[in-house]
């Protein structure tokens, strides 16, 4: 399955108006998780109103026990506070991360924008090194911003 072919599918589910948000972004983490085979976990992580933290929304994989997230803590959190995409080829080789699992080898983390602000992030566990690609991080912007489109209805 490619990236590219992932797409439709993904605007069919965040189209489903019977569906509350939250039910979608289930839908798009479990695409994400059970098309492609290096996403071990997939989550999306918001703003917790003016809290400086993240709280996990939606996400397939195993069960996690970092529901909530400060900012500046973990790749998320230091995402929540640059607005930039974090790749991280070697979980092992970073100072700040907090350990989901011990499977986890890799990670990506991309703000997810709603008028210019950053309101939250998809987030990505891989239990291969190196298993994200430039391809990913532009796949997953893209993702996150047609999961802007129905927040900012």
């Amino acid at each position: 399955m490619t990236l590219e072919s992932l797409k439709p599918r993904i605007k069919d589910i965040l189209k489903q108006d019977n569906l509350v948000i939250d039910q979608r972004l289930t839908q798009v983490c479990s695409i994400l998780q059970q098309e492609i085979t290096t996403y071990d976990w997939v989550g999306f992580y918001f703003k917790n109103g003016d809290k400086r933290e993240l709280i996990l929304k939606a996400y397939a994989g195993e069960p996690t026990d970092h529901l909530i997230i400060p900012f500046g803590k973990g790749i998320c959190g230091q995402v929540a506070e640059s607005n930039q995409n974090f790749v991280v080829e070697d979980v092992a080789a970073q100072d700040n991360y907090i350990a989901c699992s011990i499977y986890v080898k890799s990670e990506v983390v991309i703000p997810l924008f709603v008028d210019k602000q950053n309101i939250g992030q998809i987030d990505i566990d891989s239990h291969t090194k190196n298993a994200f690609s430039k391809e990913d991080e532009d796949f997953l912007t893209w993702v996150n911003t047609e999961v802007s489109y129905v927040l900012e209805i």
